[in-house]
């Protein structure tokens, strides 16, 4: 096949055209300060109080919730030590299979590792273990970004609930927050913070179509943030820095979009990844997939290639014009196994023979085919 065929969309997607062009008068005639006091710029700022009614409209919140980021590591690091910063006594529990920038914001503070499936789900009465008298968070992630797996937050918020009713019982005055890093779900499932029932959220504009180093932070009114970024005070205090008004734009039009069309993308996209797994399970029988098919994001399929080395195989799918991951880009640099695919059980040598294939609007059952091809003649060489 002449044509690229490019199977990483968790960790990166194309812009969309619309909102390119909806970012592009940023870059030039409309480039001005949104906090300076001169007409112009304070026509930039409506624009940018505009872009945050309609993220707050779409996710059904108010807008003095959305804090403006600069992408979903950046709104993690926010959630984290934004709320256990002024509580040095309490705890954070986060599961096994969270991002590094919500694991390694955890590892500052004192906290609690709840254990996941072999499946990638959560272990809810194990979760409910790791919850004391001490734990101020909760933060579990709505997709996982490398096996694909849908995690319980909506169970998780019921469990927190549960826990406030007793707190206030027994009169414990510590609050306990949920937060969620949905930065893989937008695409394919409803995201609005009262439906999971979550206090805080993050989502990244670079895994919706929108432009990298975009994103948000939903705080629920009343939860108290401290910023980890200070200066002119800009978010209402909660994220100085001039604001990055193209990108600001771009990604209130890229999730408007996403939450519009989430169900028939949903749709369109299982399809694809049974036709995948079709074709995995006829004709390459020994692989293995990975995660938990019933519960996942539709885009990802997640194999082990036993016996066969993971780098050398995703080289040479690279150079057959097939591109594809061996986990998390964030982590690409890093020769230590996949900490999410430890936590699922995998051993280190297991773990060094899986790819990730994640799919997205371009894709088509042609290119699948293509791809379990090639792969079926590379793999009859190991």
């Amino acid at each position: 096949m002449s044509e690229l065929i490019y199977l990483d969309y968790a960790a990166a997607t194309p812009v969309d055209a619309d909102v390119l062009a909806a970012m592009q008068p940023y870059f030039s005639e409309k480039f001005y300060n949104p906090s300076a006091t001169y007409l112009q710029a304070k026509a930039v700022r409506k624009d940018v109080e505009a872009a945050r009614h309609k993220v707050a409209q779409t996710l059904g919140v108010r807008p003095s919730e959305i804090v403006f980021t600069a992408g979903g590591t950046e709104a993690n690091n926010l959630a984290i030590h934004g709320i256990m910063s002024k509580h040095p006594d309490a705890e954070v529990v986060v599961t096994a299979v969270e991002h590094d920038s919500v694991l390694k914001s955890a590892a500052e503070h004192s906290h609690s590792i709840a254990p996941v499936l072999p499946n990638g789900r959560l272990n809810l009465r194990a979760l409910q273990k790791t919850i004391t008298d001490a734990t101020l968070l909760v933060s579990v992630m709505l997709v996982n970004n490398e096996i694909g797996t849908l995690l319980q937050v909506s169970d998780v918020a019921e469990i927190i609930a549960n826990v406030r009713e007793k707190r206030a019982a027994r009169g414990i005055t510590r609050p306990i927050y949920l937060h969620t890093d949905a930065a893989q779900a937008p695409l394919y499932f409803n995201v609005q913070p009262v439906k999971l029932g979550v206090d805080l959220m993050t989502l990244n504009g670079g895994k919706i179509y929108g432009p990298k180093q975009s994103g948000m932070l939903y705080v629920k009114t009343g939860v108290q943030l401290s910023p980890r970024i200070v200066g002119g005070g800009q978010e209402l205090g909660r994220r100085s820095g001039t604001e990055n008004v193209a990108s600001i734009i771009g990604f209130s039009v890229a999730l408007e979009k996403a939450a519009a069309r989430y169900q028939q993308a949903h749709r369109a996209m299982y399809e694809l990844q049974r036709y995948f797994l079709q074709g995995f399970g006829e004709n390459i029988p020994t692989a293995v997939v990975d995660g938990d098919r019933k519960h996942s994001t539709p885009n990802n399929v997640h194999m082990t290639f036993p016996g066969v080395d993971n780098e050398r195989l995703m080289m040479e799918l690279d150079e057959a014009g097939i591109i594809c991951a061996e986990g998390s880009a964030c982590s690409a640099s890093s020769d230590e196994p996949s900490h999410v695919l430890k936590a699922i059980g995998l051993s280190d040598e297991t773990a060094r023979s899986t790819l990730r294939f994640t799919m997205g609007r371009s894709t088509t059952k042609a290119h699948i085919d293509y791809v379990i091809a090639t792969l079926q003649k590379l793999l009859a060489n190991y």
